[in-house]
């Protein structure tokens, strides 16, 4: 009985009193329950932080075209440079410089972001 004497102890109210205006009168008291003492998990907290932080994220891409603008063609073997795709035409500085490729200037980037990337995560409202 011991053990029941030092738990702390929850007032329940009673529900036709305004709490307002009176305070709301103790109807009883009840011991606490002892899952209500057991310590939080910093591991739980640190995921669902992180579950639910991503949903405030928006989502964003780059130009389905992008890099890719350009009639580019690779000049083959045998002239002594990459067979990266080179920009077609003449009397610009643009000509015969390479296309597409990651690695190349204003081509396209490696793994374009899409929109239907998995933003959001779902959390279960009783971890919240």
């Amino acid at each position: 009985m011991a053990a029941a004497v030092s738990r702390p102890f929850v007032t329940v109210q009673s529900l036709e009193n305004d709490m307002a205006t009176d305070g709301g009168s103790a109807v009883n008291s009840l011991p606490l329950l002892d899952v209500m003492k057991a310590s939080i998990r910093v591991d739980f907290v640190t995921s669902l932080h992180w579950q639910i932080s991503k949903n405030s994220r928006q989502p964003y891409a780059v130009f389905k075209r992008a890099g890719h603008q350009t009639s580019a063609e690779s000049w083959g073997t045998g002239r002594a440079v990459s067979r990266i795709p080179r920009v077609p035409g003449s009397g610009t500085h643009r000509v015969g410089q390479g296309a597409f490729g990651n690695m190349c200037r204003g081509g396209r980037m490696f793994a374009p972001t899409k929109i239907w990337h998995r933003w959001h995560r779902a959390v279960n409202v009783t971890q919240k």
